[in-house]
């Protein structure tokens, strides 16, 4: 059976050192083929509003440019922000049902491929584990 969506991957797998929100919630923009901007994007496979968050991946063995991603979230509501983190303005965050669609970016004459996440649900992330 062929995929009608990304590929499933576990948040652990693709954040090991764990991820945080930078920023707020978003709805996704919606353009027509003119490039006029048309209100919030659907989700094409439940109708649901598209949302977005900038995500920062915590493993510092990221390559520069790579450690910033965003996910989307199709929910009918406004997914809610998790609690910022000591007062800093990142919040630890983990997703539930993420996965990842590859895609071919052209880049100036330069094709590379590139990943689109998405989640299910986007929560709080759990207490660190002590090392033993």
């Amino acid at each position: 059976m062929a995929l009608q969506s990304g590929i499933p991957v576990s948040f652990e797998a693709y954040f090991p050192r764990g991820a945080f929100m930078v920023g707020e919630v978003e709805p996704v923009a919606k353009w027509s083929d003119d490039g006029e901007r048309q209100g919030q994007d659907l989700d094409k496979n439940t109708g649901h509003p598209l949302w977005q968050v900038r995500v920062i991946d915590a493993d510092p063995e990221a390559r520069k440019g790579q450690n910033e991603v965003t996910v989307k979230i199709a929910s009918i509501a406004e997914p809610a922000a998790p609690p910022e983190a000591n007062g800093l303005p990142f919040r630890p965050v983990f997703f539930d049902g993420l996965s990842v669609t590859p895609y071919v970016k052209e880049n100036g004459g330069r094709p590379r491929v590139a990943f689109s996440l998405r989640a299910r649900e986007m929560k709080p992330a759990g207490k660190p584990r002590s090392s033993d």
